[in-house]
This record gives structure tokens, C-alpha cells and sequence, in this order.
């Protein structure tokens, strides 16, 4: 040894590489950010279909990288052939691309849940958030629920503080929930730690449909139109939902335990009889069994 330490006195310093690529932000003014995945708190496909309707035709603003964010495994490309031979990959993404409702100026972000690094991506989504000025976020979702889809649909909220929630949405359920966490939530914490304040509308779906449930959808679109106090464009998603009551009243009058057990939820529902969390979570439970997921327990 000389004296010298065995490393350079000025080493380079190893930066984070940003998750996201900034595409064209343009001019935005205290934009509200909402967020929605494809993912198991996305039941019925409610809150990534209402997502879809706010970023249709939207401009790009930025774009996650996916192949450090997803297993393609586990959400693979779509490749299309075309007479035998391999022409294109529709590869899965997770976007932020901006809008405007009633003057205000929305940033959606959406795509599939990440498979990896929630943590780095929840520190990226809040960098993006201050530079992008951000002044709240909401988070949307959808959870499956012991209620009828003959009665409007059910919205639960979150909020990081009082007074955040609107249109009569209240937080719950009371007491004190363990689930299986989603990164939605990693996400609405991360922000709301930064300063930023944060709400989640959550709609219940009946547990006995299966596919997407377009009742859903309209119910978390007439959320955030109240929350942000603005008409949002839902024409023919309800005219979706309306179709699909038809079909779900017709199987259920086919069907004497199917027509029962609505029955005994209309009840429930009618005596304003709201879910416990013990209910939700047999709900959930089921719902990730069906999918191969861990199920939850509940903490008193």
C-alpha cells in the first residue's frame, strides 16, 4: 500500500436509472391523477374499463419500462400470424397519457399490474407526480362482494385524510383489514406520503358474475365525475350495463336457487344491512382461490 486508499478518492456515483420515459407533458395545471391495473382488485374488469374510456384518444405523456416491471411469462405479448407467418407483438404497457373533463386536466395512468419492483415504481410514479405538478390522486378498483346486481352498485372509499371522499362515498368498512396488497395501494400510499393528497373508489361486484360487469364501470365513472365535479362520457357503457341486467335477470328467473339467493341479497341490501369485513374478506378469499392466489385473514 502507498498510503493511498485502495479506491478512488472521487468515485463515480451510481445513479437510479428512471422507470418511466417522459414523452411530451406539454402544459398542465394541477392535474389529478388517476390510476387503475389490470390486476385481482380489478374484479369484473370495472376500474381498467373505466380507465380505458378517460384515455381514449388521449396523448401519451410518459411510459414505464416493461421489461423491468412485468414477468412476460405471466402476461405475455399478443402475437398475431397472419397466413403462417409472425407479423407483430402487442407488448403489455403501463402508460400516462393526459386528458382534459370539464376543463380540468386529467393524467390516466393504466396497463397491467407490475409483476416486479413495486417499491422502485411507486418512487418513480411519485417523481413523476412532482414534475408533472400533481396536485391529488384517485385510485380505482373493484373487489368482489356479497351483493345483488339487481340494487345500484356499491362504492367504498379510501382517503388519506378527512373530507377527501365525495358524493356520499364513506371509507370502510370499519375495523382493521388484512388483505393480499395490491400495487394500486402501494402506489395511492406513496403519493400520499409525498404530500399528495389521495382517495380510492372501489365498487363491489356480485361474486356469482363472471366476465366484465359494465354496471361496475358506470358506477366508478359517476365516482370520479363527482369527485372531480364534472360529466364524464359513459353512453355506451350503460347502455353495455343495461344489456347485461337483462341477461343476468333472465338467468336468475331460469334458476329457483340462483333467483333465492339474489333475493336474500336484495334484503340485505334494502335493510341497509352494509357487508362486515369479515364478509368481504370470505369474498375475496373465494375470488383468489379461483385465481391460484393466496387468500387473507382478518385481524380484530
Amino acid at each position: 500500500m502507498d498510503g493511498h486508499s485502495a479506491f478512488p478518492r472521487q468515485a463515480p456515483i451510481l445513479r437510479r436509472v428512471s422507470l418511466f420515459r417522459l414523452v411530451d407533458p406539454g402544459d398542465l395545471a394541477a392535474p389529478t391523477i388517476v390510476a387503475a391495473f389490470d390486476s385481482w382488485v380489478d374484479a369484473g374488469s370495472a376500474s381498467s374499463t373505466a380507465a380505458a374510456i378517460l384515455a381514449d384518444g388521449a396523448r401519451r405523456v410518459a411510459a414505464f419500462d416493461g421489461d423491468r416491471l412485468f414477468d412476460y411469462r405471466a402476461r405475455r405479448p399478443t402475437l398475431e400470424i397472419a397466413d403462417g407467418r409472425l407479423t407483430s407483438l402487442t407488448w403489455p404497457e403501463l402508460t400516462v397519457r393526459a386528458t382534459q373533463a370539464g376543463g380540468q386536466d386529467l393524467l390516466v395512468l393504466t396497463g397491467g399490474e407490475p409483476d416486479y419492483r413495486w417499491r422502485e415504481f411507486a418512487d418513480s410514479v411519485v417523481e413523476l407526480c412532482l414534475r408533472l405538478g400533481v396536485a391529488s390522486w384517485v385510485s380505482l378498483g373493484a373487489i368482489p362482494a356479497a351483493v345483488p346486481h339487481t340494487r345500484p352498485v356499491p362504492i367504498l372509499g379510501t382517503a388519506s385524510g378527512p373530507d377527501l371522499l365525495r358524493g356520499g362515498v364513506a371509507p370502510g368498512p370499519d375495523g382493521l383489514l388484512r388483505v393480499p396488497g395490491a400495487c394500486i395501494s402501494v402506489l395511492e400510499m406513496a403519493v400520499a406520503a409525498a404530500g399528495i393528497p389521495a382517495v380510492g373508489y372501489f365498487a363491489q361486484v356480485p361474486h356469482y358474475v363472471s366476465g366484465p360487469y359494465p354496471p361496475a364501470a358506470v358506477a366508478l365513472l359517476r365516482a370520479l365525475g363527482t369527485h372531480l365535479g364534472v360529466e364524464l362520457p359513459m353512453a355506451a357503457l350503460e347502455q353495455e350495463a343495461r344489456q347485461l341486467r337483462t341477461r343476468l335477470d333472465a338467468a336468475a328467473a331460469l334458476e329457483e336457487t340462483t333467483r333465492t339467493y339474489v333475493e336474500r341479497l336484495e334484503s340485505m341490501v334494502d335493510e341497509e344491512r352494509l357487508p362486515s369485513g369479515e364478509e368481504l374478506i370470505g369474498e375475496i378469499e373465494r375470488f383468489l382461490r379461483e385465481r391460484g392466489n393466496e387468500g387473507t385473514q382478518r385481524s380484530s
